[in-house]
């Protein structure tokens, strides 16, 4: 008699759905697990055996061999502790399995403990399986109590598990978040209003807030040029606090790709920040794959939130021009001999830069050290295609305005903004929409297009510069509350664009 019981193996930022079969044969008492089982599964034997035997079941009394099917995929992972060990249990027992996924590694005591992977294997069975039955551990409750389309069950022990199995009665049910929310069009939307780095410590620089705010509202990339503490990193670091409100899926995304990364997984209504520095390696930046497993850069871990390069011309040259993939299409293909994943990379990118090495070209007050060919080397770094694909540049001068605006207040701008998109039932920020959303949601009168047409002849705007500029006037006419954009509104734009 075979008994079968379903579990998942990691797949470059998905899963692959395995189904665990035991059989059980008179002979010589032995263990065996096949099916290109990875080290982590293969010690599960010891696992398993000491579990079983402290919780007084008798288990190698028989032949047993189990099979993760399909066995042409490498599997890898504790979470299969689990279901293995309670197809053991329940050898005996009259219960239908099939259909149930179980996952969980086991102490020797029996006790069923969390796995950092398993999240990201529980987003892809929700989506290909949806409403099955799903047995997970206890102690990852509050983390898995939000994953939709599943009948999840918790066990604490490999006693209560089984308990589970033969009665599953009390599935467990879905908790809401208790973040700070809007509704729109009956979807929820999610934010943190505790600003713990606020821009009212930076006094004047009110043009460069003013394209903060539009590149947070519409997620459009920008680049800050100036001289050392003119404030270039203080606003970039201050911008995450006011980016728009995050939907339920938006924060299963951030949660899936921190657990690829062996991280700590918790749902949050910030969005992620992260600020690599410019000696990282190009790995480390743009991702990797090991085996079958992906392994998420810098680029995926800030998916849904801010990329920010702080000397933005130091970075290696090969880095910036690998960036302009994810910067276009929003993600990111890494193909190996065998196998290709693809890294989701919705990302507002801020670059931070001085205008030449020594950083004092644009003062007031000291003299640039600088030769024209150094200037020159310098800022040739960032190529012309690389250029196109930032929607806004801002040079940021020496101030001494004590003008100051606080993030509430940026935020509630950014929070109107965002009710008029989801209103028009847009599913994307402005800065991420393609040609076809273009057409849909930044429609211009004749008089606008006429006008856009001779600003793109003048100024020889490539199209996606010219693409970039339309939807930068969409954002502007948020943020002033309009239906439609004007002839300002692109204006606006077309000076934030580096001609």
């Amino acid at each position: 008699m075979v008994k079968k019981l379903l579990c998942a193996t990691r797949f470059g930022i998905g899963a692959k759905i395995v189904q665990v079969e035991a059989t059980f044969q008179r002979g010589l008492p032995t263990f065996t697990i096949t099916g290109l089982a990875g080290n982590s599964i293969q010690e599960a034997k010891q696992r398993i055996s000491g579990a079983l035997a402290n919780n007084n079941f008798e288990s190698l009394n028989f032949k047993i061999t189990i099979n993760l099917s399909p066995s042409d995929m490498q599997k890898n992972g504790s979470h299969f502790d689990l279901p293995i060990a309670l197809l053991i249990a329940l050898q005996k027992q009259d219960i239908d399995l099939s259909n149930w996924f179980a996952f969980g590694e086991l102490g020797l005591d029996g006790i069923i403990k969390d796995s950092h992977i398993i999240y990201s294997l529980l987003l892809e069975i929700s989506q290909t399986y949806p409403n099955s039955n799903v047995l997970l551990p206890k102690e990852g409750e509050n983390l898995y109590s939000n994953i939709p389309n599943l009948n999840i069950y918790y066990a604490s022990n490999l006693l209560e598990s089984i308990e589970v199995l033969k009665n599953p009665q009390n599935k467990a049910k879905q908790y809401d978040f208790s973040f700070k929310h809007i509704k729109v069009n009956d979807t929820k939307y999610y934010y943190d209003d505790n600003f713990k780095e606020d821009f009212y410590d930076i006094k004047g620089q009110v043009i460069a807030k003013r394209a903060a705010l539009i590149a947070a509202t519409g997620m459009h990339n920008i680049i800050f040029e100036g001289s050392p503490g003119c404030g270039k990193s203080m606003i970039a670091k201050r911008m995450r606090y006011i980016l728009p409100p995050v939907s339920f899926e938006e924060m299963c995304e951030c949660v899936k790709i921190e657990a690829l990364n062996n991280k700590e997984s918790i749902y949050s209504p910030n969005r992620p920040f992260r600020n690599p520095h410019q000696s990282s390696s190009k790995a480390s930046i743009l991702g990797s794959v090991l085996q079958n497993e992906a392994r998420p850069g810098e680029i995926s871990l800030s998916h849904n939130g801010i990329l920010f390069f702080d000397e933005l011309p130091n970075f290696n040259k090969s880095i910036l021009e690998s960036l302009r993939e994810p910067l276009e299409n929003n993600e990111l293909s890494i193909s190996r001999v065998s196998v290709k994943f693809t890294y989701p990379s919705s990302i507002l990118f801020i670059g931070a830069m001085n205008p030449c090495p020594c950083g004092n070209l644009y003062s007031t007050t000291k003299e640039c050290r600088c030769r024209d060919n150094d200037i020159k080397q310098y800022k040739n770094t960032i190529s012309e295609p690389f250029r196109d694909r930032i929607d806004i540049f801002i040079k940021m001068e020496e101030t001494h305005s004590n003008e100051r605006i606080s993030s509430k207040e940026l935020f509630q701008q950014v929070l109107d903004a965002f009710i008029m998109q989801k209103n028009r039932f847009q599913t994307k920020p402005n800065g991420k929409l393609n040609d076809s959303e273009i057409d849909k949601f930044c429609i211009l009168d004749n008089d606008n297009i006429n006008f856009l047409n001779l600003a793109t002849q003048r100024y020889g705007l490539s199209n996606r510069g010219r693409q970039k500029i339309i939807k930068l006037s969409r954002t502007i006419a948020d943020l002033s509350k309009s239906v439609d954009i004007k002839k300002e509104h692109l204006l606006e734009a077309l000076s934030y664009r580096a001609i």
